[in-house]
């Protein structure tokens, strides 16, 4: 599952939601298992995707299935050291940024065609948060500055909120150390202004924005004529200054890790890890009574059926008013107060033209993870 934050316009994360799962589902397969699926023509989808609604143009299906063809072939060829969630993961987010980058060059290159639809990919850009989950191992995989929070739940029922990434922005100290490392001691003011890249871009880790990746006899050829001289920033002098290279995470699940919130920084700018994991634990507490009431035993007496309906009469006052959580946390993000959820502030937040809203709130994109407790007590220590 994953996350995925589109800055500079939507083409960078839409193309990167529908591409980046077959990437890491190619990079997991077995070597014999892989040649066997390159021969297959036509071949099966490696993946059944869910929540999926973007559709990409077949000039660029095209293209993109031969860049996949490529990527299979690389992988076909390197050496396999058996079942390795992290390498695939790294060799994927890597493998799927260069792609980008190669299908909107290479044509320039071998005949000076510009083509603006894979140019705006490449020029707009994405921060990626993308976990995979093998009973109870937990891998998670992070570019920019989303964030995967735990929710655990103690044996005193009191709810814990363990944040597993770290964001790369300007308030992580080891990122701004890396970045000026990478560079000269001369553009140790430059390289980081307000807090930004270059003084533009805050997350200091994605994929795409090749306007700060390209050197720039590139940038000139390729970008300024679409862009104008905007196109490279001020002050670009060593590039690349952006990198896609991911941090991974591991962590082995138990009995007491619930759920797994994946979010864009637009939910954790409004609330905390651990307001996020309550929200989650108090909706998993009231959606029961979504469910229509199933008596717990056959031959059930009048007065017990009457016990267990006052109880559910009490226990609907905590009802949310969403079946998912996600939209749960998202309603609580945009209407919270210290009061409960201002409604008519929600509505207003929501109706904003998107020209005026980037003032007041941030998109927010929310996954929401379950996992199986009876599952995980039953995996072998």
């Amino acid at each position: 599952m994953g996350v995925f934050d589109g800055h500079g316009g939507p083409a960078c994360a839409q193309v990167i939601s529908k591409r980046l799962v077959d990437y890491i589902a190619a990079a997991l397969l077995p070597i014999e298992t892989l040649h066997k699926y390159i021969q297959q023509d036509p071949r099966e989808a490696l993946v059944d995707t869910f929540n999926n609604r973007v559709e990409i143009l077949q000039e660029l299906k095209i293209l993109y299935e031969r860049s996949f063809r490529q990527y299979l072939a690389e992988l076909a060829n390197l050496p396999h050291e058996g079942y390795n969630v992290p390498t695939a993961l790294e060799q994927a987010i890597i493998k799927i940024d260069q792609d980008l980058s190669k299908e909107a060059v290479e044509p320039y290159k071998l005949n000076q065609v510009i083509n603006p639809q894979t140019l705006s990919v490449a020029l707009s850009g994405a921060v990626a948060c993308v976990t995979h989950v093998d009973g109870p191992n937990l891998h998670i995989a992070n570019v920019g500055d989303c964030n995967a929070v735990l929710g655990i739940l103690t044996e005193d029922k009191e709810w814990i909120a363990k944040k597993i990434t770290k964001e790369h922005n300007s308030e992580n100290f080891d990122e701004l150390k890396r970045i000026w490392n990478e560079h000269p001691d001369n553009e140790r003011k430059t390289v980081i202004r307000r807090d930004r890249l270059l003084g533009e871009l805050a997350p200091l880790r994605s994929l795409g924005d090749y306007r700060y990746k390209w050197p720039i006899e590139i940038l000139m050829k390729v970008a300024v004529p679409l862009i104008g001289p905007k196109a490279i920033p001020a002050n670009y002098h060593t590039p690349p200054y952006l990198t896609a290279k991911p941090d991974l995470y591991y962590h082995r699940l138990s009995t007491r890790d619930k759920f797994l919130i994946l979010a864009s920084d637009g939910l954790w700018d409004m609330m905390t890890p651990l307001q996020a994991v309550k929200l989650v634990g108090e909706h998993m507490k009231g959606k029961v009574f979504f469910n229509p009431l199933k008596l717990p035993r056959k031959n059930i007496q009048l007065g017990d059926i009457n016990e267990l309906l006052l109880h559910r009469k009490e226990s609907l006052k905590s009802k949310p008013k969403d079946r998912n959580a996600a939209t749960h946390l998202i309603r609580h993000a945009i209407g919270g107060t210290e009061y409960g959820v201002d409604h008519s502030r929600l509505a207003h937040l929501l109706s904003l033209s998107p020209d005026v809203s980037r003032m007041f709130r941030d998109d927010i994109t929310v996954t929401v993870m379950y996992f199986d407790s009876e599952f995980l007590r039953q995996c072998p220590a």
